[in-house]
């Protein structure tokens, strides 16, 4: 079973993080149906007047000469905000993207490499949190240890998969994913059961690729055949460092590669992984082993540590694959599942082993895959992994709250939402297309919004973890195995919904459908988001968008399929849900236009959950804004009305820059849109966005009024 807690269940405002830090460059968590949640400060200068000196961002909490005033606002507003900026940043050598996301995200690891540095100085007494922070960045910075240990490292791991002998044996390994780093064509993780959110439930579904998505292996055209061959090659390399000839070594990729191509034609497409209604299939073990009796179920689940006897109700999400995808395990030969598990986990570890073999990994997954042309730093690498959510990471989020996240921040925080709250509640109200009977659900399940903000109000234990002084892959383990027994502890335990899901020092947001709950970590509540000495526009769009996009994510349209108590339930009259996907499918239809790599449109059905967050987000915090303004009007500062500064906020909360391989990766398994489309496609769509530029059909965005889509 894999070992991520809870996967399936959050999706950020940005793509989500691999827990291991480069999430630009790491293997797809390809098993992971992403219907289950979806993702994305202080209060915004209560005045109207010109914002206090001091905005971090330009004089008043935008950057005027990241601006192309040459490109009118309605032909092309994400490069009327940004112009300037997109066309004279450079991406440096080590990186794939960047923006406001990963400014931020840099300035967290910042943060956090000295946290760590402090803590590590001196001599911590052994067990204590400081001890335990210290001796795992240690191990993972000494690369003359790791390069001594090479491959031997993993040797257990490998043993194990080199033992082998029968199906039985098979079926174990399977089961051992979650200890063992590896990955297996059916797996499972433990989540909430959909319909009680008050339990946890085993969940079952296809994974096994080690690819981005079932397209990579599917798809025809040079590019996709190109980076095919690529990986062939690359699993023939890593195969190498367990002591396979070269000619062998070609021979087991080429088998793997062929393996994979199978799994990946029995994948659902991405966008229906997002349907609710196709991903929750109750079984039980009997009903499992009677319909897919191919698989050995019983030592799959004892393999993991579950007793299969007391288990209960599983979720097999994507049912429809698993008969084929057991079929296909009991027809391949052993010596290619061996192949296969090697490679993978190899591969999966190789960030924690010798240079050359981390290096090796890197030249496919960083560059060929990302386009990433040098890797990032050693220590932020360590930095990541170390201060994960899947680590230590709540140990040290608790030093950067101390540090970096004011009280009077929480509090300001929590009074902005309650303002975006308030416009929601004033927009479900003025709905023409709503019932009085889908409303009425509509303002419980708002009421009932429940909003974390900075950091938890528990923190985890992590006592039990041993972390010791000179063994990186020790260490590793220890980890691993602690939050894997975690998870499947939870099986038999009640859920808690004081739990957090990223860490505070964590650059991104959350909805989690299933505790109706909206997750704010402290490290997105800067600037651009926020800044208390910014102009309330800029505010009220930038973080005000953030926290109407994911409250919107109860409204979107699998949100929407769940009710105030977190229960997935329809809660709709049939008439507003036809009315309701009518507007859905206008937005799908816009999306599906957009071609940000000639030849790869964006997947409107697979993004329009965060499109909806988007439109609904961004429309929620104009409406929250004018509330604000108490009929006031604003004043023009720079030249720049307060609807022209707020929608050029939401431009510039959006700014970035990325390598062709990145957004074709994010085109085939990201949600969300592309940034400009974020920028572009939204404001295209509400009105006051026309007003304040003077926006006219003879404009490349201007859309008729009758085919702009409102929702929320």
């Amino acid at each position: 079973m894999k070992q991520i807690l809870l996967p399936g269940v959050l999706v950020g405002l940005l793509a989500a993080c691999n827990p291991n830090g480069d999430s630009e460059d790491a293997k797809p968590a390809n098993d992971q149906p992403s219907a289950q949640s979806q993702s994305a400060g202080t209060t915004a200068q209560a005045d109207t007047g010109a914002a206090a000196a001091g905005a971090e961002l330009g004089a008043w909490g935008v950057e005027t000469g990241a601006m192309n005033t040459d490109v009118d606002a309605g032909d092309d507003f994400y490069r009327y905000v940004n112009g300037t900026w997109i066309d004279s940043y450079e991406l440096k050598p080590d990186e794939v993207r960047y923006g406001a996301f990963v400014k931020l995200r840099d300035r967290s690891e910042e943060r956090v490499k000295a946290i760590i540095e402090e803590v590590s100085g001196g001599d911590p007494e052994p067990g204590t949190v400081e001890q335990k922070v210290a001796d795992y960045y240690n191990t993972f910075m000494d690369m003359d240890a790791r390069n001594e240990r090479g491959i031997e490292a993993i040797r257990p791991e490998l043993d194990r998969i080199a033992a082998i002998g029968d199906r039985e044996a098979l079926m174990k390994a399977f089961g051992r994913t979650g200890l063992d780093g590896t990955i297996a064509p059916i797996d499972g993780y433990v989540s909430f059961d959909r319909k009680n959110p008050d339990r946890h439930m085993f969940s079952i579904s296809h994974s096994g690729l080690g690819l981005p998505d079932r397209d990579y292996y599917l798809n025809e055209g040079e590019r996709f055949e190109s980076i095919r061959a690529a990986y062939q090659d690359h699993i023939a390399t890593m195969l190498q460092f367990n002591g396979v000839s070269e000619q062998d070594a070609q021979a087991q990729a080429e088998a793997v590669m062929a393996l994979e191509t199978a799994i990946a034609e029995q994948h659902w497409p991405r966008e229906e992984l997002r349907n609710r209604d196709k991903t929750y299939n109750i079984y039980t073990l009997d009903t499992l082993q009677e319909e897919f009796p191919d698989f050995a179920w019983s030592t799959f689940f004892t393999a993991g540590g579950i007793d299969p006897e007391t288990l209960g109700e599983v979720n097999v999400s994507t049912p429809s694959a698993i008969e084929p995808l057991a079929k296909l395990i009991a027809e391949t030969d052993l010596d290619t599942f061996k192949a296969y598990l090697t490679y993978h986990a190899i591969s999966n570890h190789a960030g924690y082993l010798s240079e050359e073999i981390d290096q090796a990994n890197f030249a496919f997954y960083g560059t060929t895959m990302s386009g990433r042309e040098q890797q990032r730093d050693l220590w932020k690498r360590a930095v990541s992994t170390i201060g994960s959510r899947n680590s230590l990471g709540e140990a040290i989020g608790q030093i950067y709250v101390e540090r970096h996240f004011p009280p009077e921040a929480k509090a300001q925080a929590e009074e902005l939402v309650e303002n975006i709250r308030a416009a929601y509640r004033q927009r479900i109200a003025d709905l023409d297309w709503m019932g009085e009977e889908t409303k009425k659900e509509a303002f419980r399940k708002l009421e009932a919004f429940n909003p974390k903000i900075g950091y938890p109000n528990e923190w985890q234990d992590l006592s039990a973890i041993e972390i010791v002084p000179d063994d990186l892959m020790a260490n590793v383990r220890a980890v691993r195995n602690f939050f894997y027994q975690d998870q499947i502890d939870r099986l038999d335990e009640p859920t808690n919904k004081d739990e957090w899901f990223m860490t505070p020092q964590t650059v991104n947001a959350y909805y989690n459908p299933s505790f109706n709950e909206i997750v704010f970590p402290a490290a997105i509540l800067q600037p651009p988001f926020f800044d208390p000495k910014a102009d309330m526009a800029v505010n009220y769009a930038a973080i005000g968008g953030v926290i109407g996009h994911e409250m919107g994510h109860g409204f979107d349209d699998q949100g929407s399929k769940v009710n105030a108590d977190g229960v997935q339930q329809n809660w709709w009259t049939d008439e507003d849900r036809e009315r309701f996907e009518a507007r859905t499918q206008a937005l799908v239809e816009q999306y599906n236009q957009f071609e940000p790599i000639k030849g790869e449109h964006v997947n409107g059905q697979l993004t329009l959950g965060e499109n909806i967050g988007d439109l609904g987000g961004l429309s929620v915090a104009y409406t929250a804004y004018q509330i604000a303004l108490d009929g006031k009007e604003a004043p023009v500062i720079d030249g720049y009305t307060g609807d022209q500064r707020f929608f050029m906020s939401w431009g510039q909360v959006w700014r970035s820059k990325q390598r062709e391989q990145m957004m074709l990766q994010r085109l085939k398994s990201d949600p969300h849109s592309p940034p400009q489309y974020r920028v572009n496609g939204i404001v295209r769509n509400v009105d006051a966005w026309y007003d304040a530029f003077g926006v006219t059909e003879d404009d490349a965005l201007y859309l008729p009024p009758e085919e702009r889509v409102s929702i929320w």
